[in-house]
């Protein structure tokens, strides 16, 4: 057997050592010997690339040896991390790097125009077709969550899918979905006849923040309630920072043999999916549809479901969830493009670029609301329905790699050297953008208190927002749950007090009573209908907690606090006058230190003076009726 030493010696035969790549770096010449045949190709690869300046502290081989080889481990997962690897990398960041030096607008050329799509309204004939449609669809779907990030942005130092949806249950984010999937699953085996109970497949991308915590999260409870084997997750790698113009890999200051990273965006689920393989084994599993959605919208699954109905019935190979936006809102706006040549494309527009868009073809005045009172182009909420089939299609053609971008952080006006280092990114609903013109892609909006209510701002950012505008924060996702429920109840036939202004955390929100239920008890709006009967009421101040699939609400008058346990064979019939001292919502000073951050942030704690609670853990048949 050869020696590795000969092999080595081999390959430099081969790659001709003394040709200029390896000239022009003498120190990484010096230190060939050290490196594996694959490592030698790489560092030819980045000479090639202009690197050189990686090599110039090089020592003498025998000095920080470990440390050598260690960075060629790092360029071997950036290389094969990213489509095409880095050669490929450095050429595109070359190229963005001078259009956005130039300044070059990627839209020249391009015509917006309002694309189709469904609009519904929720409760009506329509919506209530789509959502049954969507749920019989429901066993032939996979949920992809992007989850890469922290929640330092909100103030919370935990995982943002570890935080609580909302304080009357403590549910986090991660236990909300994945119980919503686990009630879609069941709801789909009931309404397709003769269905088998298909397990539909969780995905969730993680990154270096947030994989071991992920996976703890999910490890210690249970996976909450799903099977372990349809969770997979996958962890995006981070990408090379870039120092200049000419895309030098910029060093890690710390570390001279470390080349500086940064996450590349949400927009490398595609990729890991296709190189993960999930997507054939879900095709051949006679999967139909991928949903795609992001961490903290505690609303998100209330539209499910009627989103998936459209892509059905629609036969929609991308379908953008999306809600009205006002002209000019802080939103991207889901527009058709057109370009001189004929290309088209249907994709997200940042709300930045779309009004000089539009002043610049032929519409004086920008982005205007219309006849609604709002903008033609409705906004992007960043949850894409992608139909299995097609989506493969494309993913093979490009490796699943989407359109970059670049946005460096220049010193000054020549535009020559920045601030610090910048990278490529991608974003997930930017897929479309390589789609042929054949593509069906097309868009469903909704109410925005149905289906959006993110939460990604901390509360001295969120006080700063303009009054009228949305806070996406703790308080007001936290309460835009309460408020949707209550609608929802409204349009079941529940009398219903609420939307109270408070203020918390310096912030102005509507206050309905904290009502809130297990997605096993309602996935969609006829659930609801047909466990509400009579002539129901709930005051202002009033708590209903339902935990429990097969709890029916019967003229029920609820004054205060209301907690209903109950196993899935228990059927519970609620109603009669409940009345008590109830629970109270407590403003806090989110500069405590004392409280826990999830409360902190959100400017409020849950003081739970009296409530009536009650627990079956016995099947069968039962009425509350105090």
């Amino acid at each position: 057997m050869a020696s590795a030493v000969d092999s080595t010696a081999d390959t430099l035969s081969k790659l001709d050592v003394n040709a200029d790549w390896a000239s022009s770096a003498p120190n990484l010449k010096k230190n060939l010997s050290l490196l594996s045949p694959h490592q030698i190709e790489l560092g030819k690869m980045l000479l090639e690339m202009g690197q050189g300046h990686l090599f110039e502290h090089w020592p003498e081989p025998g000095v920080d040896d470990d440390q050598k080889r260690a960075f060629f481990d790092q360029v071997a997962r950036l290389n094969l991390s990213y489509p095409g690897g880095l050669a490929s990398y450095m050429k595109i960041a070359r190229e963005l790097l001078a259009d956005s030096k130039d300044g070059r607008n990627p839209f020249d050329g391009f015509t917006p125009s309002v694309p189709s799509g469904e609009s519904l309204t929720f409760g009506d004939d329509n919506f209530v077709q789509f959502e049954e449609t969507g749920v019989r669809e429901m066993q032939n779907a996979a949920f992809v969550l992007v989850a890469g990030g922290l929640g330092e942005r909100l103030g919370y130092n935990g995982i943002k899918v570890a935080l609580p949806r909302e304080s009357s249950t403590g549910t986090c984010f991660l236990q909300h979905y994945i119980e919503s999937i686990l009630a879609l699953q069941d709801a789909s085996c009931r309404l397709v006849e003769g269905g088998s109970s298909k397990l539909i497949p969780f995905v969730i991308m993680t990154s270096d923040d947030t994989h071991a915590r992920t996976f703890e999260l999910l490890e210690s409870n249970s996976y909450f309630g799903m099977n372990p084997t349809q969770v997979k997750l996958l962890k995006q790698e981070k990408v090379a920072c870039l120092d200049d113009n000419d895309a030098r890999l910029a060093v890690d200051p710390r570390n001279k043999y470390v080349i500086q990273t940064k996450p590349h965006g949400h927009g490398d689920v595609h990729s890991l999916l296709y190189s993960s393989g999930l997507l054939n084994q879900w095709r051949d599993a006679g999967l139909r549809w991928v949903l795609f959605f992001q961490d903290t919208n505690g609303l998100l699954f209330k539209a499910i479901p009627a989103a998936l109905g459209v892509s059905a019935i629609k036969q929609y190979h991308v379908n953008s969830l999306a809600v009205p936006r006002k002209a000019k809102e802080a939103i991207g706006g889901i527009a058709k493009l057109t370009h001189a040549d004929g290309r088209t494309m249907v994709i997200n527009v940042e709300y930045n670029q779309l009004d000089p868009l539009l002043r610049a073809t032929g519409h004086p005045d920008g982005d205007v609301n219309c006849e609604t009172g709002y903008s033609p182009f409705p906004g992007n909420i960043n949850q894409l329905i992608l139909e299995l089939g097609p989506y493969i299609e494309e993913l093979t053609k490009t490796g699943g790699a989407i359109k970059e971008f670049v946005n460096p952080k220049y010193k000054d006006a020549s535009k020559t050297s920045f601030k610090s280092a910048t990278r490529l990114e991608c974003m997930m609903q930017d897929y479309p953008k390589t789609l042929p013109p054949t593509a069906r892609v097309g868009f469903t909006v909704m109410d925005i208190w149905l289906a959006y209510a993110p939460v990604k701002n901390n509360p001295e950012d969120a006080a700063k927002v303009p009054k009228g505008n949305p806070y996406h924060s703790a308080t007001s996702g936290e309460m835009a749950v309460y408020r949707a429920n209550c609608r929802i109840l409204e349009k079941a036939g529940v009398e219903v007090k609420g939307g109270v202004l408070q203020v918390f955390n310096e912030q102005e929100v509507e206050v309905w009573p904290r009502v809130t239920w297990k997605p096993s008890w309602a996935s969609t709006f006829a659930d609801v209908r047909s466990k509400v009967s009579g002539s129901c009421y709930i005051s202002k101040d009033s708590t209903l907690v339902i935990n429990g699939s097969k709890i029916f609400l019967e003229d029920l008058y609820l004054d205060g606090a209301l907690v209903i346990n109950s196993i899935e064979d228990a059927e519970v019939k609620v109603g009669g006058s409940v009345k008590n001292k109830g629970w109270i919502l407590e403003e806090v000073d989110y500069k405590d230190a004392s409280l826990p951050e999830e409360v902190r942030i959100r400017g409020f704690r849950i003081n739970r003076v009296e409530q009536l609670e009650k627990t079956y853990n016995d099947p069968g048949k039962f009425c509350l009726k105090p």
